[in-house]
């Protein structure tokens, strides 16, 4: 049985969307200019990602217009709403959500996002929030026995997270999120992101798009205006996941105060073994468990291919 035949709500969920290859796709990015240098997208592009330039005017520079046409249509109809009630205009930050599987290459579309929404002239102020900060505090973690399930939902403080996003989506003026630090592999102490009433708020993470826990919670997606799911065979996400593993040993594990510096000098032989069990036993139950049944969420699946690339768009009908 593949794991697409074990996520009961794939069969409605593609009736719902309209599928669009590549190629087509790219059309729409008819007569926009490139904004992004070569330079530029090497900054952008994580560890493991391919991410051309060629990638960027064919798909990216097309969602990033799409998104720009719902955040102003957004904005106009919150200031038709004000008019119709007879109150001053008060439109809020638009916010997006990005999910997907660890290594999939969420994380590169959301600051490749951010760059290009900010460039578009409805939406000039683009901030990234990535749920790392909402984590537990490794010390909470295993004090509830939950280190061994870090990135699952439960190792997540969901009611802050959706209280930043409440107060976000309040409008208020000043709102900070929790800082966490790859490096240190934990929640930095007195360190903050703080988000000060952008047009758009970008929200990355593995399990952003989950329903609400309980009938009456508030779902983080609820508090989302537009969403995407960035999906590959996870066969191919295996790869790639061990591919960046290894690839961070001469990286971010290099340094002599990253929490993984003992994986630096690992041979390959002792480095794909313990890479492929951390993705067997916590990264892809926590995708077929928690992530990949939240596809069918989403506004918007980037579809990739084993190259990394993405092969095609499905976008939700209205």
């Amino acid at each position: 049985m593949s794991i697409d035949d074990q996520v009961t709500p794939q069969a409605p969920a593609l009736s719902l969307y309209s599928e669009i290859e590549r190629a087509d796709w790219a059309r729409m990015a008819g007569g926009l200019a490139q904004p992004l240098s070569e330079t530029e997208v090497v900054q952008i592009r994580g560890l493991g990602d391919r991410l051309s330039l060629d990638e960027v005017e064919q798909v990216y520079l097309p969602l990033s217009r799409l998104l720009s046409l719902y955040a102003s249509s957004t904005k106009a109809l919150g200031a038709h709403t004000s008019a119709f009630l007879g109150e001053e205009d008060t439109t809020t930050p638009f916010v997006v959500g990005v999910a997907g599987s660890v290594a999939v290459g969420k994380s590169t579309i959301a600051r490749l996002l951010r760059e290009l929404m900010s460039r578009w002239p409805g939406t000039p102020r683009v901030e990234l929030v990535t749920t790392d900060g909402f984590l537990y505090p490794n010390a909470e973690l295993e004090r509830r026995g939950l280190m061994d399930r870090k990135g699952f939902p439960e190792s997540y403080d969901r009611r802050a997270l959706v209280s930043f996003l409440t107060e976000v989506k309040s409008g208020a003026d000043e709102v900070r999120a929790p800082f966490y630090s790859h490096m240190r592999y934990d929640i930095v102490p007195d360190a903050h992101v703080t988000v000060r009433r952008p047009d758009v708020v970008i929200v990355e993470g593995l399990n952003v798009l989950q329903p609400p826990p309980a009938p009456n919670d508030v779902a983080v997606s609820d508090l989302f205006d537009f969403s995407i799911y960035v999906d590959a065979d996870p066969g191919d996400i295996e790869q790639w996941f061990v591919n960046r593993f290894l690839a961070l040993r001469q990286a971010a594990f290099s340094n002599p105060n990253s929490f993984f510096n003992r994986f630096a000098q690992i041979p390959d032989e002792e480095a794909v073994p313990r890479a492929l069990g951390y993705w067997r036993d916590i990264n892809l139950p926590n995708l077929v468990e928690n992530v990949l049944p939240t596809r069918h969420r989403a506004s918007l699946v980037l579809k990739k291919a084993a190259d990394h690339a993405v092969s095609s768009v499905l976008l939700r009908k209205l």
